[in-house]
């Protein structure tokens, strides 16, 4: 699997890359975002409502099934945290609900991946230190659309505070 990996230097990074990911994003798309509390995963929510022209503030919906949230394109943003009433909204088919004409995002996706369809942009954040994160994107999926969405995170240019994570070698530069 490809994969683009950065690091962010402040969450004000974590948001702009949300927020360019937000811009570019076509309807139908899904972002699945994983890892630990703290990491950013709502930071990065909050700029890609901002990248879609959300005007409201984006907040967590840990305790809530799901926000929505009106802009160039719908926002349907989801939190897996609490896994069994979101296991059974995809089971009965709210997957196809979520990615129909918006872009959904659900953070701790890995604890519903398997009900996921593919393909989606796979984002994980990883503690550096206190305020630097280490970035991973890939695809999760194959054909056209999956191709679509790599050349998409291929292309989305510099953005001010991320940087090529020097540790580990990316398969494609920002």
């Amino acid at each position: 699997m490809q994969r683009l990996r950065l690091i962010s230097q402040d969450p004000a990074a974590t948001q702009a890359l949300g927020q360019s990911l937000g811009a570019a994003l076509p309807a139908g798309s899904l972002i699945v975002l994983d890892g630990e509390l703290g990491t950013g995963k709502t930071v990065l929510a909050r700029g890609l409502g901002r990248g879609l022209g959300v005007q409201e503030a984006v907040t967590s919906p840990t305790f809530q099934l799901m926000h929505e949230y009106r802009g160039r394109l719908p926002m349907y943003h989801f939190d897996a945290w609490m896994q069994g009433r979101e296991e059974a909204f995809l089971e009965d088919g709210g997957d196809v609900e979520l990615c129909s004409d918006g872009i959904a995002l659900i953070e701790w996706g890995s604890r519903v991946e398997r009900f996921l369809p593919r393909p989606y942009i796979w984002i994980q954040l990883e503690h550096r230190d206190p305020t630097r994160r280490a970035v991973s994107l890939a695809v999760e999926g194959s054909g056209e659309a999956a191709r679509v969405l790599w050349t998409l995170l291929r292309q989305l240019g510099p953005i001010p505070g991320l940087i090529p994570d020097p540790n580990q070698e990316s398969d494609a530069k920002p």
